[in-house]
């Protein structure tokens, strides 16, 4: 088969139809008009195995049926095709629709913290940084270990925190334990739930680009706060009708905040390090 090298040409070899037209969305990520009148969204992978990750964790998203994600056209090692989504306003009512999907997708359940979605690679992304999917069974002692430490550890190696800051954020992962909450089951996680990976129409709220994986429920609301969510009052308040969060939550969220903050500390600098140690401050 001949090698697929365009978008066009990845559009039609996942969906068997030719391309009447094509233009970009946003850098990696470009829009194909079919010649059926549908458009799909056709995304080149940044990385070895990063499309395989997305497209499994996209299809693990969708599998309970609680949420919207784009349906997967098709994929190969650099290439995904899926449906094109969003293009509206947030609405009240899209609002707490995501709410309270998110509050089921997290009871559908993972295997263990840190369980790879189902067909895809062990290790996947979160963004352009990467990340690793071993299990656990001890959320803090997992948190730290495999969504914290080796981002804390790149970020001193590359020069972007000092001593004196990983030493805060060292001290509370060592708090986490006393401070981590009532013990609960491990969640399927979006993992990358801010509001750029929130799409809206006026009826649903789409969920894209997602780093699934088995993880703590806090965690996603967490990076609802962090970088903003349209009505998210509503969104939250949806959620605790289905499924209550334990008491002191809202005292929890710098802590699950640490893993993306310092996932984007070292993919963009000095400019998130401060909120990474002020959050590691504020834990316990």
């Amino acid at each position: 088969m001949t090698a697929v090298s365009t978008p066009a040409e990845a559009a039609t070899k996942f969906t068997g139809r030719a391309v009447a037209e094509q233009r970009g969305l946003s850098g990696e990520v470009t829009e194909v008009v079919l010649d059926s009148g549908d458009t799909v969204a056709v995304k080149r992978g940044h990385a070895r195995e990063a499309v395989t990750a997305e497209a499994a964790g996209l299809r693990w998203l969708s599998e309970p049926d609680v949420v919207r994600v784009p349906a997967v056209h098709g994929n190969d090692d650099e290439w995904l095709v899926t449906e094109l989504v969003g293009g509206g306003r947030p609405t009240h009512h899209a609002a707490e629709r995501l709410g309270r999907g998110l509050a089921a997708l997290h009871a559908s359940g993972a295997p263990a913290f840190g369980a790879a979605p189902p067909g895809g690679p062990v290790d996947a992304w979160i963004g352009l940084a990467p990340m690793e999917n071993a299990r656990g069974e001890d959320w803090p002692r997992w948190y730290a270990e495999y969504r914290v430490l080796p981002y804390l550890r790149r970020a001193v190696d590359e020069g972007t925190l000092d001593g004196d800051e990983a030493a805060a954020i060292e001290q509370a992962c060592a708090r986490l334990p006393k401070v981590a909450g009532p013990a609960e089951p491990p969640a399927r996680l979006h993992g990358d739930l801010w509001n750029g990976n929130v799409l809206w129409s006026a009826v649903d709220a789409w969920l894209i680009d997602p780093a699934a994986h088995g993880g703590h429920r806090e965690t996603d609301l967490a990076m609802l706060h962090l970088f903003g969510c349209p009505l998210l009052d509503r969104v939250l308040a949806a959620y605790q009708e289905v499924a209550p969060l334990a008491e002191g939550w809202t005292e929890r969220i710098g802590a699950h905040q640490l893993f993306p903050l310092l996932v984007h500390t070292v993919l963009f600098g000095r400019s998130y390090a401060g909120q990474a140690v002020a959050a590691a401050r504020a834990v316990g």
